[in-house]
């Protein structure tokens, strides 16, 4: 993500906002998922919650704010679908629908781990070598 989505989270979850994000746990695109995890450890360090979604794999682009606002959409939580990509998400406020997305999510987050803050850490020098590269690429995955 931007710097400026990044700057973001950060400042909700230091506003006390329970900020949660649900990442896949194997692998689509072996780069973006690798760059996922040199960003996870300084998000987790600063209060946002990651977890990687284990119970098979997770394509979805999903939102929910507040219990009043919730977004399902083909936009990835990327540069390239924020500024290059035609991408749509739709925004949705009818309180049924977002019961059924929140129940959807909560679903989804019990079939997830929940990543401490030296999960990179805890890896392999070889995999945090290949995650820190990967990184470097962030901008234009």
């Amino acid at each position: 993500p931007s710097i400026d989505v990044v700057t973001s989270l950060y400042a909700a979850s230091m506003r006390g906002v329970d900020v949660r994000i649900l990442l896949p746990e194997k692998a689509d695109h072996t780069t973006v998922w690798l760059a996922s995890h040199s960003h996870a450890d300084e998000m987790v360090a600063r209060g946002v919650k990651i977890f990687r979604y284990t119970e098979g794999f997770l394509h979805q682009k999903v939102s929910l704010v507040d219990d009043d606002l919730a977004s399902v959409g083909t936009v990835n939580f990327d540069n390239r679908s924020f500024r290059i990509n035609f991408e749509i998400t739709l925004w949705f406020t009818h309180q049924r629908t977002i019961e059924k997305i929140a129940a959807m999510l909560e679903k989804d987050f019990a079939g997830a781990r929940q990543t401490g803050p030296d999960d990179l850490a805890n890896r392999s020098y070889a995999f945090r070598v290949l995650a820190q590269g990967a990184r470097l690429l962030s901008p234009i995955l």
